[in-house]
């Protein structure tokens, strides 16, 4: 490994360490005090918040040199084509295989069961592929992504009256892992390579939205299916690993890494196959360029392994005996400000987070800092997760959260500049990640069982939630710095951050 690498990969690893210790100092806080846990337990859980680390570490870094470059030249490549038919049809089928590639796509999966998993994963890959296509056309054609956004969610919600009451919270679940650490980086900078050949003002602020859109088309999807299959979802219980001996607990991560080694095998190869064929036939790059992105792919490679095993292994069964415990506590309710607590933390473990961050940060020229983006993101996030544990705590259906949640995230499209309206969907999809997956729904379970609920309606939704909250928080913060730039307008030399809101509200 060359010296500017190794140097790269230990500053990625100390933002890892940065973003996961609080939430394992709560944790072990809640361990210590009010929920005892295992010995055993506990260590199995701790050799899972190293692996973690090294994993997101490792996982930017490879997400840096090879996601993010071969999207953005994908997207430029194609666009420059000048042919339409060619830019929708790869565009679509770009859709299609990330969103195979996504692992968590197949934790959704295996919830279902009475329908075949491959049915629900290409069902849902076609509908992010058709999405992914809108978002193209969205760019090219300059259209508003506001509009769109408010009549696919009108469609969402009629739609939504008329599937299996069973099947809402999973249909809207399936929207937030399909967005996850595979998907983003991929996506985010095809949208940002399709960008770049307008030279317009807002071309910037159109290359983001494309995760967004493609949240919609999952939820579509399992709306539709469930439909033609109208089968009921199910809980698969976690196993609580049981580790003695140091030797038991070495095995116990040993014996799982074969198994995510083929997972993230599986989902990686279909993008890798795409580039080199890509490049074999259309892009050309120098080796040097090819070498850079292959490291990088390795790099994603061991590091979505290592993330995946910590997240599956050491935080899944602590994140459900948490949950059983504190939901048979006398005073369960405060599991709501404990959640809340865990959810402002975790999102910052989330790997796709930081690609988000990055992403805003360079396409603003730092105009947007990436503290007031994280800061808006962990608030959505704490309050999105405290109302997922008072939804589980008393027994409320999800639409009562989500019916108004969307309606205000809608309705304030209309009132801040565009592209905050654009961060804010796709921050909803990146935040709904893996460390959601493996983590806080397990913990909403194990609540959900303890206070005698129905899983499969009471407490999936938890991902929906963390992907709704966000949309609304980061389009106030939009509008905050809407009303600033207004407050400021007389000064003769504005900030940065100014300019660009005054360069979007003229564009409008």
């Amino acid at each position: 490994m060359a010296r500017p690498q190794r140097t790269i990969l230990l500053a990625k690893v100390k933002e890892a360490l940065s973003s996961v210790l609080p939430i394992a100092i709560i944790v072990f806080i809640l361990c210590f005090t009010i929920i005892p846990i295992p010995a055993e337990l506990l260590m199995t859980y701790v050799c899972g918040v190293f692996l973690l680390i090294l994993g997101i570490g490792m996982f930017t870094l490879g997400a840096d040199m090879s996601m993010t470059p071969v999207g953005e030249i994908i997207g430029s490549t194609v666009t420059r084509s000048r042919k339409l038919w060619f830019v929708l049809l790869m565009s679509f089928l770009m859709g299609v295989i990330v969103t195979i590639s996504e692992p968590d796509l197949q934790v959704l999966a295996e919830q279902v069961p009475s329908i075949p998993n491959a049915v629900i994963i290409y069902a849902v890959a076609i509908g992010v592929g058709l999405f992914l296509l809108l978002a193209v056309l969205r760019i090219l054609l300059k259209w508003r992504l506001s509009y769109i956004l408010f009549a696919l969610y009108v469609c969402v919600f009629v739609l939504a009256q008329f599937i299996p009451r069973e099947f809402l919270a999973v249909a809207f679940d399936s929207g937030g892992v399909t967005t996850g650490p595979m998907t983003v980086p991929f996506i985010m900078a095809m949208g940002v390579g399709i960008a770049s050949i307008r030279s317009d003002g807002d071309a910037e602020s159109d290359s983001f939205g494309l995760v967004a859109l493609c949240s919609v088309g999952p939820i579509l999807a399992v709306m539709l299916m469930s439909l033609i299959y109208p089968s009921k979802g199910a809980y698969t219980p976690v196993d609580i690993p049981t580790a003695e001996t140091s030797k038991d607990l070495f095995l116990l991560f040993v014996r799982s890494i074969p198994h995510y080694l083929l997972e993230v095998a599986r989902a990686l190869f279909p993008i890798m196959a795409f580039f080199y064929l890509f490049q074999l036939f259309k892009l050309k790059l120098k080796r040097q360029s090819v070498a850079r992105i292959t490291v990088g792919f390795f790099y994603t490679f061991f590091g979505l392994v290592l993330f995946l095993t910590g997240a599956n292994v050491g935080f899944m069964p602590v994140g459900t005996m948490i949950g059983r415990e504190l939901g048979a506590l006398p005073y369960n309710w405060i599991v709501v400000p404990i959640g809340m607590i865990i959810g402002y933390f975790i999102v910052a473990a989330e790997p796709a987070v930081h690609v988000l961050n990055r992403q805003v940060y360079e396409m603003t020229s730092g105009a947007i800092p990436k503290k007031a983006l994280s800061f808006t993101l962990s608030i959505g996030v704490a309050l999105s997760v405290g109302l997922s544990m008072l939804k589980v705590v008393a027994d409320i259906p999800i639409m009562y959260f989500l019916i108004p949640g969307y309606a205000i995230a809608l309705l304030l499209t209309f009132f801040v500049p565009p592209i905050f309206t654009a961060i804010a969907f796709d921050s909803g999809g990146v935040a709904s990640g893996p460390m959601t997956a493996t983590f806080l729904l397990p913990m909403s379970i194990g609540l959900c069982v303890a206070c005698g609920g129905d899983v499969v309606s009471g407490a999936f939704g938890v991902v929906a939630m963390v992907a709704m909250t966000p949309l609304i928080t980061i389009q106030i913060l939009g509008l905050i710095f809407k009303l600033k730039s207004r407050h400021t307008a007389e000064q003769t030399t504005p900030d940065a951050l100014d300019t660009l809101i005054f360069d979007m509200e003229d564009s409008e």
